[in-house]
């Protein structure tokens, strides 16, 4: 029933919001993420992502691929929801939702501390639900990942988040994970 709730929000047309509070906790961080989405920047997107948090299907999921001085990755509502008895670590970031891919829209945004991308295969129109938020510049996406918004408030949660192992930064033991996110106006 939820896919179909999700499904039709689309349908309904362009999100009305302006941004998502995301509720952290976790053994690095706990505190509030406020994220102002840019709706005139890449509408299709922010209007899949706010379907996604309306219906709840971001609570629980956790930040599976985190790398020092890079960025945080999260979103996987498929693999990566840490409430579903099915869940394992080994296949957060795996998956996006069962809503379609979403066509690249690039802009010239650039990818400044605090912005916040959504994460893709390697096609530019396969972004799905995952998203990260930047650390650091990272100037090297610029034009080939679509900016969806920037933190407002709350860097230093984000700062905060437990980091991964490795060069694919995945992370070892308990994630963090989103609590809830809600969509504001």
């Amino acid at each position: 029933m939820r896919k179909l709730a999700v499904v039709l929000s689309l349908l309904a047309g362009p999100a009305v919001a302006s941004g998502l509070n995301i509720e952290v906790a976790g053994e690095g961080a706990n505190g509030t993420i406020s994220i102002d989405l840019f709706e005139d920047v890449a509408p299709a997107h922010v209007t899949q992502i706010t379907a996604l948090a309306a219906d709840g299907a971001y609570d629980g999921v956790v930040f599976h691929r985190v790398i020092e001085g890079f960025m945080a990755q999260t979103g996987d509502v498929e693999f990566g929801d840490s409430t579903d008895e099915s869940f394992s670590m080994r296949m957060a970031g795996r998956g996006g939702s069962k809503l379609p891919d979403i066509k690249a829209e690039f802009s010239d945004v650039p990818f400044d501390r605090g912005v916040v991308g959504m994460a893709r295969s390697q096609s530019p129109d396969s972004a799905n639900s995952q998203f990260f938020i930047m650390f650091e510049p990272g100037y090297f996406l610029n034009g080939d990942y679509t900016v969806v918004g920037r933190v407002t408030d709350g860097m230093d949660v984000v700062d905060a988040i437990k980091r991964g192992r490795g060069a694919n930064g995945s992370v070892i033991g308990e994630p963090d994970r989103m609590i809830t996110v809600s969509v504001t106006d």
